[in-house]
């Protein structure tokens, strides 16, 4: 279980920067305007209680308790990869639909306070919710170090304690990938899945596992990409000879390498051995052969982000797991055993 990541807490005020340092609120206001007549020690207390209250100061912070702002802020991280950035666009324009402006922030880095600096920016944007895209856990650990103090939804495959999260279902994902490939009577699945710091890898890892073990099959033939083609094909090439009659790959660009490895091989595809992605991209119809994949609805978990987060606004949130359904599609990369 992951730490509890606290979207619920009241935004804090100046009365609460004034309390914590034991001064007027009229004090703090003209330690924030920079007023010189100011002992240098209280002004030290206020930004001591400012930093540790996570207070962000507003222009408009009526508008805010009115709910007027009518201004959203998505967090990104690591969105270079399809999904994320995906999701991105979907929230962007469901916002957009529902009468909101979004202010979004995207990080990749996360030993140099990437995360804290994103939330820290949209804050000052005078956002009146907040959804964080953050396929990593190493990114929400840290968000569980620190207030929001503003509605908050997670777009995380897991249930997270004191949260509102909302997905594609990833594992019932990975269920319907491995179900397709037994269903055409392969019994050897390998699977090479995504960074193993990524929610979703994880959960498809488990739904690939889960689904061979129901079904009395081993799952033993297991390898670790980084969702770009490139990994696919290594992993392809240093496949063991007959290890497997089918690959479920985490992504559509790591079934791109797996293809290409495999073909350099003499290794038919799916003659020889079948490919199944994750995504179903743009591209992934005009592989040779058109891949068979799973399809992520991101547009409505665009929606559902965005209704989340308006029904937070209204006083009605959400808490647990909210999840989108994926949908197999089929097409020539992959056939019956020996087709």
């Amino acid at each position: 279980m992951n730490d509890p990541v606290d979207t619920g807490s009241p935004r804090p005020t100046i009365y609460d920067v004034a309390k914590r340092a034991g001064v007027s609120h009229m004090t703090v206001s003209r330690v924030l305007n920079g007023h010189p007549n100011i002992r240098d020690s209280t002004r030290e207390r206020v930004d001591s209680a400012i930093r540790d209250l996570g207070y962000q100061r507003s222009a408009s912070a009526r508008a805010l308790a009115m709910r007027s702002a009518m201004r959203l802020g998505a967090l990104v991280d690591s969105p270079v990869e399809y999904g994320p950035n995906s999701m991105l666009r979907s929230f962007e324009r469901a916002a957009r639909d529902a009468g909101y402006s979004v202010g979004s922030f995207t990080t990749t880095d996360e030993k140099k306070r990437g995360a804290d600096a994103a939330i820290e920016s949209l804050l000052s944007q005078d956002v009146d919710g907040l959804c964080v895209i953050a396929p990593r856990r190493s990114s929400l650990r840290v968000l569980a170090k620190r207030r929001i103090g503003v509605p908050t939804i997670l777009v995380v495959p897991e249930v997270l304690q004191g949260s509102t999260t909302a997905s594609v279902d990833q594992y019932e994902g990975a269920r319907l990938a491995v179900g397709h490939l037994i269903g055409l009577g392969h019994r050897r699945i390998a699977h090479l899945a995504g960074p193993g710091d990524w929610h979703d890898a994880r959960e498809r890892v488990r739904g690939w596992r889960d689904t061979l073990t129901a079904a009395g099959l081993a799952a033993d033939t297991l390898g670790e990409g980084d969702w770009t083609a490139d990994s696919g094909y290594r992993w392809a090439r240093s496949l063991e000879p007959d290890g497997c009659t089918a690959v479920f790959a985490g992504n559509d660009q790591m079934a791109l390498g797996v293809m290409h490895g495999l073909s350099e091989r003499g290794i038919r595809v799916p003659h020889d051995v079948s490919v199944v992605g994750f995504d179903d991209i743009p591209d992934s119809r005009h592989y040779l052969p058109p891949l068979t994949t799973v399809r992520q609805d991101f547009a409505a978990l665009g929606a559902l982000a965005v209704g989340l987060l308006l029904d937070a606004l209204r006083g009605d949130p959400h808490g647990g797991l909210t999840k989108i359904s994926p949908e197999l599609i089929a097409r020539e990369s992959t056939a019956k055993v020996g087709g």
